[in-house]
């Protein structure tokens, strides 16, 4: 598994995507779990007209699989040497999901294992890749995020059902030369635990296992203390990104990409305004797609539209925060690979 060039920079050279089918309004978000709120009051606090969901029997795997296949696609390489799932809502909490994803992809036998760092997990899984290329442990990783928050957000709460939606993007990481487009210039990582009640599932875990009486009977479902993640987020992903321009040694001003977590317009748009990044430089869905979770900075990548304006090798900079507390940013030269997606692919009768 080893290259020989053990200096090579950590390149993306496929990108792939996989949405569900169903497209989800706001009112029909509003009907569903019969929410105190109207279509107005969603965009104007959101940015969020619209967003997928996966129908029942679709699975994060199934979303995987198919961005998977579609990021291989893109980059004409169907053997890579590991895979990674960034995901927090795995199809099962044992075993992981991304072994059967690589099994489902005709990929048995290489290494395959889930990064669980919620919303930042992308970025996390990029830079774990990034840092097995130049290594040299690796010369290709399949980087993949998938999340089904559908399955975890209770409908009747206000706060959490009209954001999340379902949705899978994946990149196809190579070694190459790091002034060549896809290239990551620089990264920078970061969590605190201490705000861990922030964003969270009280239930089912060891600490509060699904088979005891719980005193929380809601205690399964995502919750999110809304206020004061909008501050941390803000803070987080205005220092984190700074940090990885000052390694690159680029200036704001020349960033041509900025693609933050997609989790709320108007933490987007504080943290845009803190970097000094003009808007007409930042790019997202989060209006169509609403909050995808770890694929939602991928699948901004994935966009067809945003390689319609950014030019192969010009500056982007990614950055994200979620639960744990945990964030990250990357710094890379935009990449030439010509996105391309797939359909979810259900799970063989065969497999759990």
């Amino acid at each position: 598994m080893r290259p020989p060039d053990t200096t090579a920079a950590a390149v993306i050279t496929g990108i792939g995507a996989c949405l569900p089918p169903r497209v989800v309004d706001n009112d029909a978000v509003i009907a569903r779990g019969a929410l105190l709120t109207d279509d107005t009051w969603i965009r104007e606090r959101t940015g969020i007209a619209r967003r997928r969901h996966a129908d029942a029997g679709t699975s994060t795997g199934d979303l995987a699989v198919g961005a998977g296949r579609a990021a291989l696609s893109s980059s004409g390489d169907r053997h890579p040497q590991m895979l990674l799932l960034a995901t927090s809502t795995p199809d099962h909490p044992c075993p992981a999901t991304a072994p059967s994803v690589a099994h489902r992809l005709g990929l048995d036998g290489i290494p395959a294992f889930d990064i669980a760092a919620v919303c930042s997990g992308f970025l996390y899984a990029l830079a774990m890749a990034t840092a097995l290329i130049r290594a040299g442990t690796c010369a290709t990783v399949l980087v993949i995020a998938a999340d089904t928050y559908t399955t975890i957000v209770n409908p009747r709460d206000r706060e959490t059902a009209p954001i999340f939606g379902d949705g899978a993007a994946a990149v196809l990481v190579t070694a190459g030369h790091e002034d060549e487009p896809g290239a990551v210039s620089a990264l920078d990582l970061g969590s605190d635990g201490s705000g861990s009640d922030l964003i969270t599932i009280p239930n089912g875990g060891s600490r509060h296992p699904r088979h005891t009486a719980p005193a929380d009977p809601d205690g399964h479902y995502f919750r999110m203390r809304g206020r004061a993640v909008y501050a941390h987020a803000v803070r987080r992903m205005t220092q984190s990104a700074n940090s990885a321009l000052q390694q690159a040694g680029w200036a704001p001003e020349t960033v041509r990409a900025f693609i933050g977590h997609q989790a709320n317009q108007r933490i987007l748009d504080s943290v845009g305004d803190r970097l000094g990044i003009v808007p007409v430089h930042r790019f997202g869905n989060i209006e169509e797609l609403g909050n995808t979770a770890a694929a939602s900075i991928p699948l901004v990548l994935a966009d067809p539209a945003v390689h319609a304006v950014v030019k192969p090798a010009e500056r982007a900079l990614l950055t994200a925060f979620g639960g744990g507390l945990t964030w990250a940013s990357i710094a890379l030269n935009w990449p030439s690979a010509t996105p391309v997606s797939d359909q979810p692919s259900p799970s063989s009768p065969h497999l759990p």
